[in-house]
């Protein structure tokens, strides 16, 4: 592929948890700024594409483990075991060859993306991907974390005392949202990065069709993903600007304001003077987004505007 890529993707969240933290509220900085982290939306995207059959490394799976009593219990694979299953790979201490092992990994569709970093028997390999993410603040500044007292159909039957007996009560939980967030994240595709390994032999490079298969996963993973903190979370917004290979863009997501509206949101993008002035290097802009729901503001010079469900052009 023939050119570099800067954009932003819009997450909402409405009634919903996008990214939370080991207490269970929304991850914020010191500041108190609510943000999600590259890997929250990395997950949605990796997750989609496992479940259209997609070679996927880094992702959760699971296999019976038979204790010594002869138990069994339910464990997640352990990297070299994942690698195993996805490549049919008897034992990965019997087969180390790097170059086979540098073919496989480009093989698996978020390694081709995000880049790995793999030591296991023996193999040593870091490889930087060609999709690249910011952290996603939070753009609207009335956002407000909430809190829902759950209870449970079922008494813990582990909080019996001497004096007391079993437990009588069901038990009582708690699920934490935000009443309404607006994530914007910044990400940069830049195909130079595996010209090294293509001199190698283990890959033909980051190609059109990957960036094709990444944009229109990008554009729903979130909205597909449904969990029960994540339902209410959806792809609201993309920006996706094809440059020449060699222009260096600034993140666009400080170019970028959320204004909450009585009947419609409204987009803002400030960034039209700086890409006017680069449009020589500017292969296209495309701006995707809900017209139900949200307005964008400002008119960019060359810039087409699509339906974020439909794909049809506004």
């Amino acid at each position: 592929m023939d050119k570099r890529v800067y954009g932003v993707l819009g997450i909402s969240a409405i009634m919903a948890n996008w990214n939370a933290d080991f207490s269970g509220y929304p991850k914020t900085i010191t500041s108190g700024e609510i943000f999600g982290s590259d890997k929250a939306l990395k997950y949605p995207m990796k997750k989609m594409w496992d479940d259209q059959g997609d070679k996927v490394l880094y992702i959760k799976s699971l296999r019976f483990e038979k204790g010594k009593k002869g138990a069994t219990s339910l464990i997640p694979r352990s990297l070299k075991e994942r690698y195993e299953q996805l490549f049919q790979v008897e034992d990965l201490k019997k087969n180390t060859d790097v170059k086979e092992v540098l073919e496989n990994l480009f093989q698996a569709v978020d390694v081709k993306n995000f880049g790995a970093t793999f030591a296991e028997a023996s193999v040593n390999i870091s490889i930087t991907g060609a999709v690249q993410f910011g952290q996603g603040f939070n753009k609207y500044e009335e956002c407000e974390p909430q809190e829902q007292p759950i209870l449970s159909p079922f008494r813990d039957a582990t909080k019996a005392t001497e004096e007391k007996g079993e437990a009588k009560n069901s038990t009582l939980g708690t699920k934490i949202v935000t009443d309404e967030a607006h994530y914007f994240y910044p990400f940069v595709i830049n195909p130079a990065a595996y010209r090294e390994y293509m001199e190698l032999g283990v890959t033909e490079g980051y190609t059109e069709d990957d960036y094709n298969k990444f944009k229109e996963t990008a554009l729903v993973s979130a909205t597909s993903y449904s969990t029960n903190a994540k339902e209410g979370c959806e792809n609201e917004f993309a920006m996706f600007v094809e440059t020449e290979p060699h222009l260096y863009l600034p993140n666009l997501t400080q170019y970028i304001t959320f204004e909450k509206g009585e009947n419609k949101n409204t987009i803002h993008i400030s960034a039209g003077e700086v890409l006017a002035t680069l449009k020589e290097q500017i292969k296209s802009i495309e701006i995707y987004y809900n017209p139900s729901t949200t307005e964008i503001a400002d008119d960019l010079e060359g810039a087409k505007y699509y339906h974020i469900v439909t794909r049809k052009e506004v």
